[in-house]
Order: structure tokens, then sequence, then C-alpha cells
């Protein structure tokens, strides 16, 4: 899709602000393939898989142990679901000049940008040597009121995953919300005070770690569609209390990210080029972006009362808990989660879910036997800052699970039906 930019770039005045010239922008870019950032990982290897898997405390076999995987229905390693978010070359045409024009600057520079939703449709496993291409684009915006940042924009991008040959692996789509920095601010003020000072007792981490002890991977024991029945719960999953080493860790996993990698001299390239990814801290020293997530100074200027995890570790604590349930046989078709609170250094998280619908279906993505599931992340204050529902293909004892159809054939057919989607 070819769209020019006749709206302004932010001026000093407007940037910030949230505007209606800044909707007009962001709907112009609708359709229009943004380049991705280089991929953490070019192809699928054990020792990335591995550290990927490990980042988010996940020790399943069947993505950590090659040998292990030659015994299953896949006959080798497969990356775990969420591996995609490390991968991804550009698949896109080269842009039109018209194109380039509208994708130039950052509508909503300068607002605080949080993610909300982000949605999964999984199709084929990434395999050991695989390759992966990425369609990366946003596919809709809309303007919300919220009590957090009064007048919000709510993006949604689409990020499109097919591996080597071609073939469709992921669907990702993900909405942020921009809201003005100094009305979340103000409103930040009028949320509860948390004492994150207060330590946990011997008696909760106790409680933790007999948690952590009790986790079972269901693995090579096939769990069938008749044996499961609405109301079963699945095996919780612990995580945390949430460290600044979890944080590193997660990182050697999953990469930057929304930062270039790189550091020193690399990083001074990118800072030539996108300054805004590097604003100074206190000592006046140019810094990434993303450092509120372990900087509780930073943290505190954007209004956040202390630095948190990234939406994307919820999402693979979800997975993780999902797969170790569902064993080997199954497939994790759709996951959708929303963030609606922070999780902040020094929460525990716990993972739950239970089963709420089963289902036999027969369209034109094929006939499976799905499972419905509730998900829920809960703190340790009995707070659910990421609620979320999952759909399960199981085996029958007569039948093995059949991968679903996806929606098109190639990348450019899936981005016009994503943008039809939300049209």
């Amino acid at each position: 899709m070819s769209t020019t930019d006749s709206s302004p770039a932010p001026t000093e005045s407007t940037f910030g602000v949230l505007t209606d010239s800044a909707f007009e922008r962001s709907r112009a870019r609708i359709g229009i393939p943004e380049r991705p950032l280089t991929p953490h990982n070019h192809e699928v290897a054990t020792d990335n898989v591995r550290h990927f898997a490990y980042a988010y405390g996940d020790s399943n076999p069947l993505w950590c142990d090659p040998e292990y995987g030659k015994n299953t229905r896949w006959g080798g390693l497969i990356a775990p679901p969420n591996f995609m978010y490390t991968m991804g070359e550009n698949a896109a045409p080269p842009l039109t000049p018209e194109q380039k024009a509208a994708l130039k600057g950052d509508p909503f520079a300068g607002l605080g940008s949080y993610q909300a939703v982000m949605e999964f449709e999984y199709y084929k496993p990434l395999r050991l040597g695989d390759r992966c291409q990425v369609i990366r684009a946003q596919v809709g915006v809309q303007e919300k009121p919220s009590r957090f940042g009064n007048r919000t924009a709510h993006v949604t991008n689409d990020f499109l995953f097919a591996n080597g040959d071609g073939d469709i692996v992921t669907i990702q789509r993900g909405t942020w919300i921009n809201a003005e920095r100094h009305t979340s601010r103000a409103n930040a003020k009028k949320v509860d005070p948390i004492d994150f000072t207060e330590p946990y007792t011997d008696e909760q981490l106790a409680e933790i770690d007999a948690a952590y002890d009790a986790e079972t991977i269901r693995g090579a024991e096939t769990r069938y569609f008749e044996d499961v029945a609405i109301g079963d719960e699945i095996q919780p999953r612990v995580k945390g209390p949430l460290t600044m080493t979890d944080v590193v860790v997660w990182h050697v996993g999953w990469g930057m990210q929304l930062t270039p990698p790189g550091a020193f001299g690399i990083s001074r390239k990118i800072r030539r080029k996108i300054p805004g990814l590097y604003p100074p801290n206190s000592r006046n020293i140019p810094d990434t972006v993303q450092r509120l997530h372990w900087e509780s100074e930073r943290a505190a200027e954007l209004g956040i009362p202390m630095n948190y995890d990234y939406g994307a570790m919820r999402e693979t604590w979800l997975t993780h808990a999902i797969t170790d349930w569902m064993g080997d046989d199954a497939w994790l078709w759709k996951l959708s989660c929303q963030h609606r609170k922070f999780n902040y250094m020094g929460d525990t998280t716990w993972v739950t879910g239970t089963v709420v619908d089963k289902r036999e279906v027969t369209d034109e993505q094929g006939a499976r036997h799905e499972v419905h599931l509730q998900l829920a992340c809960t703190n340790q204050r009995g707070e659910v800052n990421t609620p979320g529902t999952a759909v399960v293909l199981l085996p029958t004892r007569d039948r093995a699970v059949e991968l679903p159809t996806p929606p098109a054939d190639n990348l450019t057919d899936l981005l016009d039906v994503e943008i039809r989607r939300f049209a």
C-alpha cells in the first residue's frame, strides 16, 4: 500500500502532545512495512534456543535437548513458540519515496508508549537450521480515552513471520498505548503507594521455592482431548521475586530488541542516527531508553514508581505454563494477553490457568480439537497484572494433532488479510 504524508512533523510545541495531526500521520503508515531491527539470531541453533528458554526459566527438553527431540513427533529439537522474538530478517520489498516519507519521524514522539495487548497465532514450529523472515507493519490506530493518560492512541502493529521456505510460522499482533507523559505523571500520584522496601519473609520465600520444586513437565506423556474437562486447572508456575539479574539473563536470550545491539562505538553510530533512543541520565551520559526497566531513577522521571519487567517476559511465562501442561504431542495455536499493571522489581508472579471450554471444530483452517484456557499472572499483592486466554490443540486417542492452516500462503497476502481485519 502506497501513501503520502502531508501532515506536519512534530514541532517543539507539539512534541510530547497528542494531536489530531499525530493521528493523521499514524494512519498514513498503515500497511507500509517498516524495516525490522537486526535480529538477535539469524538461525535456529541448539545454543540460542536453550539460552532463550533458560532466560525465562524453561528447561523443557523439547527445546533444550536435541537428543530428546529425535524421539518426539517433531523428529528433532524445535524452538519454543516465542522464540521468533529473537529472529526476523526483512522480507518486505523496497519502499517507494512516498512510503519513506510517511514513515519519517514518529507521529507520537515524546509520548509515553506502553505495551497493552499482545496476540499470537502459531502455525508451524521453527526447527534447527531454520532462518526466519518477517514483515513488520502498522495495521491500525484508534483514539481511546483513559483515566491514566486522558486522550490516548492505541496503535496495533503486526509482526508476520515465515521460515526460510516461506511457510507462515507466526502472526504476532501488538497494541501499544501512547499517552502524554505529563498526564501520566499527574495521575500516577493518585495511585496508592507501594512499599518497595519491605523484605520477603522466610516463610514467603519457602512457599515460592516449594512451587519451583513442584514443577513438572508433561513431555512425552500425551495429554488427550478426551481426558480434559472444563474446570481443570493447569499446574501453576511462579516467577520471582523479580531481580535485576533476571532482567540481565532475559536480555542474554532475548537480545536488546528496542535498541539496536552493540556497545560503545557501535552504539555511538546508532546514536548519531537516532539520538532519541539514548536520552541522557542524571550525569548527562546518553543511555538507552530501555534503562527504565533496570533503573528506578529513570522510571521515576517518567511517572512510574519503580523499574519493571518487559511485557514479553510475562508472555513467555504464560507460554511456559501452557507448554509444560499440554505435552509434546499438543500444539499451542493461539495466545492473547493484556498487560494491565506493571510488574515491578521485587514482585513475584503466579501464573495460573483453567480450562473454560473444549470444542471439536472443522473449518477452513482444518479439523481440530480445541481446549480453551483462561489465564492470569497475579502478583504477591493479589493483583492480576496480565490476564490472558489461549487455545491449545490436543490429540485424541485415534487422531494426532494437525497443524492449523494459516489465513494466507505468503507474508504479503497475510499483511493484506490483517489490514482488512482492522479496517
